[in-house]
């Protein structure tokens, strides 16, 4: 791995050049079914890495990130239908209400921590849907919501193979401004949050604020995530946002790997390509993946792409880095 990461570092411009021909002609030569995993790949990615932002970098609890996807993909397919708002401009408030939605429940979370953190946003989430379910006269109920249009650009309808570039954009802009954050002030009281946050209190780290904006930031991308999903989808109804669906993405997550910005990418890939190559062996491909997850969280719980010295990877790792210490002194 790290010879691989040499050459990388020593041939960037070249490799950054050949990955984005690669990521911008994707749709040319791939056939429709092998793109709609991709762009499955591509949502998935955005949701996990909204999840990863509040689980992995701030050491939160959260199980009901498809509370937040479901706000995002009503405030879009609501605007978009009945008050006829154009999908780009639709986009921002999709976001923004599910940020406002993160911000809620950030308050009483503030109080609490693990399980009953856990819980909460569990209760959130299952609260939106069935909202979703019975408010009728907005979201159509149980029947849903059918016709979204997919937008177009510049007179271009950005339909099928061509939806594609909406969720990459989408995907690039997320990981360019997450990246930017983590390694921001915010960033790094974050993760002092994650690793102690007694000691990230007495350090003069308002834990408070800090909580909250994680939970917004969080929030907001899965919203964005939602927003992008109801045109591709066409239709949405309650049974996507189940609790079902936020375990599917928090399983991804864990196998990827939390506080990593591939994490998401590499859980979702995984996860999604498993489940396709496994469809010949009908609901057993479930019972699969979910073997793998119980495997990755006893034998890698930091995940595939998870530091071995991340406080992630549990007692085990530890164990192991302080014998290695023993080791180097006792020589």
């Amino acid at each position: 791995m790290n010879k691989i990461a040499d050459v990388v570092n020593r041939h960037k411009p070249v490799f950054i050049l050949a990955v984005s021909l690669i990521l911008v002609t994707l749709p040319f030569y791939v056939s429709t079914g092998n793109m709609r995993v991709i762009n499955r790949i591509l949502l998935y990615t955005l949701l996990a890495g909204g999840l990863n932002i509040i689980n992995g970098y701030c050491g939160q609890l959260c199980f009901g990130i498809a509370g937040f996807y479901c706000v995002g993909v009503y405030v879009e397919a609501v605007l978009m239908k009945t008050f006829h708002v154009n999908f780009w401009l639709a986009l921002l408030p999709a976001g923004i209400l599910s940020a406002l939605m993160g911000l809620i429940v950030s308050l009483p979370a503030l109080r609490m921590k693990g399980i009953f953190l856990g819980m909460l946003t569990i209760g959130f989430s299952e609260l939106m849907r069935l909202i979703a379910l019975n408010w009728t006269s907005v979201t159509g109920g149980a029947m849903g919501l059918k016709g979204i249009m997919t937008p177009s650009f510049f007179g271009i309808r950005l339909a099928g193979n061509k939806y594609y570039y909406v969720f990459l954009v989408a995907e690039v802009l997320y990981l360019f401004c997450t990246n930017r954050i983590i390694k921001s002030r915010v960033g790094r009281a974050w993760m002092s949050i994650r690793e102690d946050e007694l000691a990230a209190g007495s350090l003069g780290v308002n834990i408070k604020r800090y909580k909250m904006l994680n939970f917004m930031y969080g929030s907001f991308w899965a919203g964005i995530a939602g927003a992008i999903f109801a045109p591709y989808s066409s239709y949405v109804d309650s049974t996507y946002f189940t609790l079902d669906e936020g375990f599917n993405v928090l399983g991804m997550l864990i196998i990827g790997g939390q506080g990593t910005l591939v994490g998401p990418l590499v859980g979702s890939v995984v996860g999604q390509v498993l489940t396709e190559f496994l469809r010949f062996l009908q609901t057993w491909r479930y019972v699969i993946y979910s073997v793998l997850i119980i495997l990755m969280m006893w034998v890698r719980p930091q995940g595939l792409v998870g530091a071995s010295s991340s406080i992630l990877a549990g007692d085990r790792a530890k164990r192991i880095a302080a014998a290695k210490e023993s080791a180097a002194a006792a020589v």
